[in-house]
């Protein structure tokens, strides 16, 4: 029975059984195929999932006894989060494409994640729920007063677009910036030949997200900022989520060589034809005007991209101008605080003396 063949009901669980939900999540993952995200994958959702999810509240919908949709939320205070925690640390690893996993039905399971969506407000005692990177459609279904609203553009390459133009991938960009790309790739490829490279053992990506995080690191640093690995605990995540989406074939870890010396490391994720452009580290020590790495080093992935027949590359949100001039379509994500319907979202927020605002993303 699908989803649009019989009742809709949905049960509310407090305190489930994380390794327990693995076995549902994933049978779940894989009935619905290509109709998700990286970040609606258990290896996402799962990994440290006890310390990241230290209240959690689980919402199942089914049809004639049949589980076809599961959202899980973590409880602090009032407040249900979807797939986050609402702790800045355990939540700085930032989730996008959010949504329940749902089955796909004649709405593409968009029908039951907004039924889930909206069952959340049934959880006793909440009073407000935070949905981060989710569309704008399942975030407008909630039905509730709005207290935050943060809207993100995320540029991305619809690869399909490429390959029905018949050219090569940089023929589709602007003069300036094939010109910049190519000036570059030449001056890289003065110091020897340049391969591109992915990570294809557990031990060889974990080495290589140890060198990223330090190429990464060392760049903030200079700008005074600590990078998105400065804290313990996100070191702890990355290394155990390499190795859960390693072991799965869902990580892009890759890495630009010229000659010997290394240009720079994409930490990108993979799945179902879409690959998530996620984190990076360069080496920017002899960097002049010309030398251009991440446009470089995401030049070559798309490429690559192509070659091994992905439909996507997504830069995830953000505005930066290499996003920008590599993308030819883009979509939108937002990060939303809603109040309980009923309450009134102006009297909410001015009972807050300070409202802490959305983080900016990472790069």
């Amino acid at each position: 029975m699908t989803p649009a063949e019989g009742a809709l009901e949905i049960e509310i669980s407090r305190f489930p059984d994380l390794s327990v939900l693995e076995t549902e999540w994933r049978t779940l993952e894989a009935a619905a195929a290509g109709d998700l995200s990286f970040f609606q994958s258990w290896t996402w959702v799962g990994c440290l999932a006890v310390e990241r999810f230290p209240d959690p509240v689980l919402l199942r919908a089914r049809t004639g006894g049949r589980t076809v949709g599961l959202a899980l939320f973590n409880r602090r205070g009032r407040q249900l989060h979807l797939t986050a925690s609402g702790d800045a640390v355990l939540d700085a690893p930032y989730i996008e494409h959010n949504a329940p996993l749902c089955l796909p039905d004649g709405s593409g399971g968009q029908a039951v994640a907004e039924s889930l969506i909206q069952a959340a407000w049934e959880v006793p005692r909440t009073r407000r729920l935070l949905l981060p990177g989710v569309a704008e459609t399942l975030a407008r279904a909630a039905g509730s007063n709005i207290l935050r609203w943060h809207r993100h553009r995320v540029p991305l390459v619809d690869l399909e677009v490429v390959r029905r133009a018949g050219l090569p991938y940089l023929q589709t960009r602007s003069a300036n910036t094939r010109g910049q790309i190519r000036r570059s790739l030449r001056r890289y490829e003065a110091r020897g030949p340049l391969n591109l490279t992915r990570a294809e053992t557990e031990a060889e990506a974990s080495s290589w997200l140890d060198a990223l995080i330090t190429l990464h690191t060392e760049t903030w640093e200079r700008r005074g900022k600590p990078g998105a690995f400065a804290h313990p605990f996100l070191r702890r995540f990355h290394k155990a989520l390499v190795q859960r989406a390693q072991t799965r074939g869902e990580l892009d870890l890759l890495r630009l060589t010229a000659g010997d010396g290394v240009i720079g490391y994409l930490y990108n994720f993979r799945r179902c034809g879409r690959v998530s452009a996620y984190q990076s580290g360069f080496t920017y020590a002899t960097e002049t005007a010309q030398e251009k790495p991440g446009l470089c080093l995401h030049t070559l992935a798309i490429e690559r991209a192509l070659t091994v027949g992905d439909a996507v590359y997504d830069f995830l949100a953000g505005d930066d101008r290499y996003k920008l001039s590599l993308a030819n379509a883009q979509t939108q994500l937002v990060w939303v605080e809603l109040a309980r319907p009923g309450i009134s979202g102006s009297l909410e927020a001015a009972g807050r003396k300070i409202m802490r605002s959305f983080r900016g993303r990472r790069r």
